[in-house]
């Protein structure tokens, strides 16, 4: 059933993983050899240029993502700057098994080659290639296995491939989803990998590959699975989406809203990752829009202390972000996502606990985890502990945020920062802490939109604002709830929600 119903997207993510791993690695092979051939020829050359490829290997993948989004022309969010990407760590392994390879013959053997007259170009194409050949071939199955795998990682910035179904998967905790992503991916770096080997070893054999076929047989591949992948669409805006449940669910209430009502298409980046790369990718112009909480944009972008009133928040972060990022914060949709501090339901019970004030006196006891975002912002841990006292005997763990209930529900922790609207707090019997102190700002839910985008599509704006004050908090909850714990697609529960307000959809659209 599962199959049958995602064979069709799981095509797509397969074109798209193939076309970000053929595409990257045509680019890295095209510049690594080259560079390893050059580091043989200009020793001077070869600390720097290693130097620089093993730092590359040691950024954190989705930092360099985060990083390319601002950057012109190779920037931004999509499957270019995921390829640069991509590119940027195939190299090491290119560089070196070339350098290695050509610095690993006989010296015995080019004397004779110079003795014979050769040129330096004979030399390396006729004798030097040919006998690093197995070697070479050795570091292109290694970047080609590394690109596969690190491909995953594109779905954070919209880049697509098997990523999407990764990421899809732990924001709404369904195995399945997260299985259709990683099997895929481990069988198709497995297939590469014994593809490559395969041509070692013949490489061994032989000694002599004809280049020409291999490039032109790789050229035909790559315009076969763009042709598969890339059909010619209409124009589109593109709506992003932070990578957790509730996010992914405005992020298509957005997109069904702008289908429905200005007959414009939607390209749907979803789970792009966290509030730095949605914030960046919007104020570039890479998405038209997305749904931000107006204490996450208070604090954590615009830097501010934490206020209590809502209209007050609203109202500043409506007018800096027009002022500093010309963006366009569209009416609240009309629920509060507030920070929700939980523990389990029976600890509550068995310590008769109901505020954080009175949990702070059990928080040596216990180990905490939390989002990487909660860690870092202004509102986040730091001032909580501050303000409660809170001292927990280990360091906070910094988990994905899908991951954090279920660590909670299997006491791999015992105190984690959610959101009020999260459908496991009821299912997995788990209690929010009041906030008695009000540490937290308002959380409401504003669409954030590019104005240059708006000013050229004025339809957006009003079709965006018929959705001011229209979703609940129970509302709100029940969706993430029909998604979470009910597994159902996104799209449907999206439709419903408009069928339950009486709201066109898109069905209902000539």
């Amino acid at each position: 059933m599962f199959l049958i119903q995602y064979a069709p997207e799981i095509l797509l993510r397969t074109g798209e993983h193939l076309i970000l791993v053929i595409i990257a690695m045509t680019i890295a092979i095209s510049l690594g050899i080259p560079l390893g051939i050059l580091i043989t020829r200009q020793p001077k050359l070869t600390g720097p240029i290693l130097l620089v490829a093993n730092a590359i290997q040691t950024i954190p993948s989705l930092a360099i993502f985060g990083f390319l989004i601002s950057v012109p022309f190779i920037g931004g969010i999509g499957k270019i700057p995921a390829i640069v990407a991509l590119t940027l760590y195939a190299l090491l392994p290119l560089i070196r098994n070339t350098y290695i390879g050509i610095t690993g013959i006989d010296p015995a053997i080019r004397e004779t080659g110079k003795a014979m007259g050769m040129t330096d170009w004979q030399l390396l194409s006729q004798v030097e290639i040919p006998l690093a050949l197995n070697v070479i071939l050795a570091g292109v199955r290694v970047a080609t296995v590394i690109c596969v795998g690190i491909a995953t990682i594109a779905a954070a910035i919209g880049g697509g491939g098997y990523g999407v179904f990764i990421f899809r998967g732990i924001s709404t905790v369904n195995n399945q989803l997260i299985l259709a992503g990683a099997i895929p991916a481990a069988c198709m770096a497995l297939a590469a990998d014994f593809a490559l080997s395969w041509l070692e070893k013949t490489g061994q054999r032989k000694r002599k590959i004809n280049w020409k076929i291999a490039l032109i047989l790789a050229i035909i591949s790559l315009i076969i699975v763009s042709l598969i992948t890339f059909k010619p669409t209409a124009p589109t805006i593109v709506i992003g989406s932070k990578n957790f449940t509730e996010q992914v669910i405005l992020g298509e209430l957005l997109a069904q809203q702008i289908e429905s009502q200005t007959h414009l298409k939607v390209d749907r980046r979803f789970n792009l990752g966290g509030t730095f790369i949605c914030h960046e990718a919007v104020k570039a112009g890479k998405i038209a829009g997305y749904v931000e909480y107006t204490g996450t944009a208070l604090t954590a972008v615009l830097k501010e202390k934490p206020l209590n009133n809502p209209q007050v928040v609203y109202q500043i972060v409506k007018r800096d972000y027009n002022q500093k990022f010309k963006l366009e914060v569209l009416s609240p949709l009309g629920f509060n996502n507030t920070f929700a501090m939980i523990i389990r339901g029976e600890d509550a019970k068995r310590l008769h606990i109901k505020t954080l004030s009175q949990a702070s006196q059990y928080s040596p006891q216990w180990q905490a985890g939390f989002g990487y975002e909660f860690l870092e912002r202004k509102d986040g841990y730091a001032g909580l502990a501050k303000t409660y006292n809170l001292k927990f005997a280990q360091p906070p763990q910094q988990m994905e945020l899908g991951l954090i209930y279920e660590a909670l529900a299997e006491k791999k922790v015992d105190f984690i920062a959610g959101g009020a609207t999260d459908a496991l707090i009821s299912v997995l019997k788990l209690v929010i802490l009041e906030d008695d102190k009000k540490y937290f700002p308002p959380y409401e839910a504003v669409p954030i939109f590019n104005q240059a985008i708006l000013k050229k599509y004025p339809s957006l704006e009003t079709a965006i604002n018929q959705l001011a004050g229209k979703i609940s908090t129970s509302e709100m909850q029940m969706m993430n709830y029909q998604v979470d714990n009910k597994s159902r697609r996104v799209e449907e529960v999206v439709q419903e929600w408009f069928k339950l307000k009486k709201l066109p959809t898109l069905t209902q659209v000539p």
